[in-house]
């Protein structure tokens, strides 16, 4: 293979995932805004491993 193939598939290689990174996000959430929490807190004591 040779220098200007590997520069290419390197380039290319790099490119693509900056575009991944900064691309708007793929997913596909229902707008339904915040959820109100509605259960009760947990009081009691919890061991820490």
């Amino acid at each position: 293979m040779s220098i200007s193939k590997i520069v290419a598939v390197v380039t290319q290689y790099i490119s693509e995932a900056a575009m991944e990174i900064f691309a708007p996000t793929h997913d596909s959430y229902p707008n339904i805004g915040v959820q109100p929490f509605s259960g009760e807190p947990f009081k009691g004591h919890v061991d820490k491993l």
